[in-house]
């Protein structure tokens, strides 16, 4: 499925890569709509985990189908969605 992604015009300090898992048995759609002059939204899967590059203030809207409508099921901060890229870790010798 295609994100719709514009490039982040943000110090590059502050982007962070980010996972969200959709632990359900339903389609959802997340969107990130609170940083300005950017959006991003993507169909996740059941099962799936979808990888994005965000700022650590960006808001990660989950919306999942119900009763017709799309409907606001949480809002997850990016900041607690970041992937440990292992750059802390050292190696042992």
């Amino acid at each position: 499925m295609t994100a719709i992604l514009d490039k982040i015009q943000i110090d590059s300090q502050d982007k962070r890569l980010c996972c969200y898992f959709n632990s359900t048995k339903k389609v959802q759609v997340a969107r990130i709509s609170n940083i300005e002059n950017w959006y991003l939204e993507h169909v996740v899967f059941p099962g799936e985990r979808f990888l994005f590059e965000a700022p650590s203030s960006a808001e990660l809207e989950i919306y999942q189908s119900g009763s017709g409508r799309a409907m606001l099921l949480q809002k997850l901060t990016c900041y607690d969605l970041v992937v440990d890229d292992g750059s802390d870790l050292k190696v042992a010798s």
